[in-house]
């Protein structure tokens, strides 16, 4: 409990996520301030196996809620994925007179959090943090809000130029097996068609739909001078690919327009956290070390889930989730037959006809 000083440790790990410095400094200023010792694990699980450390006091973290990345450093560790790795990582912590862990990251961090709780003296509390929202029991992960608003942001300039030469624009964005970040930037910035790996469509119905979508932009009677599709990463099907396809019609579908693709990639992933991001990963952080002084172990802190889920915690927005069923109901995202899932598609599906005007 709060009367007994505990050491924390806590460690950034996979791809980073705007928002992660601000979890790194509420883990230390409600650490410290409650009266325990914090630590950082540098380079994610890589550096736990090397124990490299360093405290983290005030100095260490003031101002760094602002920052993207992570102050800490990340890594992807395929020697966490083995037993003696695990094992290794176990034995550290203990080394190391650990008494909590917080391990912020996206479904491999969690996964190994996980592993490391079993059997250990030590408490676990893992934070949602992947820019990609793909963590499952989770409303929104820490950094997703920064990458949905960098997202429109670009595409805002991109209309911008398109619409100055008339042009059709394709633009990829980041999010492996989620849409999540296409289909929420997506619409936010007026895009005429959203495109998104849970979809699954074939190629030629692809092809048709788009060619439907560009005929509807530039057809007779239309007065528009842009079109713009946003297209998730998890879409099998290259920019340059759907391209080509559509541009063998183009002179038929879109009289006088030009075509282009454009791949935002990791510019996604940087840049200042909004203070959505900020504010979530801080009440989430802050609840972490909560979390470890009454003893809770093998749990991630959840944001306003979709759905009623694990313990709610004196944070109205904050919800304790065992890890197991946080990484069950990932794998049932990720291969797209989460319930939440199959809401967002039905949604989109009742109003994406309505995008292109």
């Amino acid at each position: 409990m709060r009367n007994c000083p505990m050491k924390i440790a806590v460690l950034t790990s996979g791809g980073d996520s705007p928002g992660m410095n601000a979890a790194i400094r509420t883990v230390s200023v409600a650490g410290i301030g409650r009266g325990h010792e914090v630590i950082g694990i540098k380079h994610g699980y890589a550096g736990l196996l090397r124990g490299d450390t360093v405290k983290l006091d005030g100095a260490a973290v003031d101002g760094i809620t602002r920052l993207g990345g992570t102050i800490l450093g990340s890594s992807r560790c395929p020697e966490m994925m083995t037993p003696e790795g695990q094992a290794r990582a176990k034995a550290k912590l203990i080394e190391m007179n650990v008494d909590a862990l917080v391990v912020v990251g996206g479904n491999g961090s969690l996964t190994g959090a996980h592993v490391l709780a079993q059997g250990s003296p030590y408490k676990v509390v893992g934070l949602p943090a992947s820019i990609d929202n793909d963590i499952g029991h989770t409303g929104l992960a820490i950094g997703v809000d920064t990458a949905v608003n960098t997202i429109v942001e670009a595409c805002d300039r991109i209309a911008d130029t398109a619409r100055a030469h008339r042009r059709v624009f394709i633009v990829e964005v980041m999010g492996r097996k989620c849409g999540f970040l296409a289909m929420r930037a997506g619409i936010a910035a007026e895009a005429d068609a959203i495109l998104f790996g849970e979809e699954n469509p074939e190629e030629e119905a692809l092809v048709e739909r788009l060619r439907a979508v560009l005929r509807k932009c530039f057809g007779p009677g239309s007065s528009k001078h842009r079109a713009l599709i946003v297209k998730s990463e998890g879409l099998n099907l290259p920019p340059g690919r759907l391209t080509a396809r559509l541009s063998e019609h183009l002179a038929e579908d879109a009289p006088g327009a030009d075509l282009r693709e454009t791949v935002l990639g990791h510019v996604v992933r940087g840049g200042n956290p909004t203070a959505l991001d900020r504010v979530i990963a801080q009440r989430l952080a802050y609840g972490a070390v909560t979390c470890a002084e009454m003893g809770v172990s093998d749990v991630m802190l959840a944001w306003e889930p979709n759905f009623p889920v694990g313990k709610r915690s004196p944070d109205p927005s904050v919800y304790i989730v065992p890890i197991g069923d946080v990484l069950n109901e990932t794998a049932k995202m990720l291969d797209s037959s989460s319930e939440i899932v199959k809401s967002r598609l039905a949604l989109l599906s009742k109003v994406q006809d309505l995008f292109a005007i």
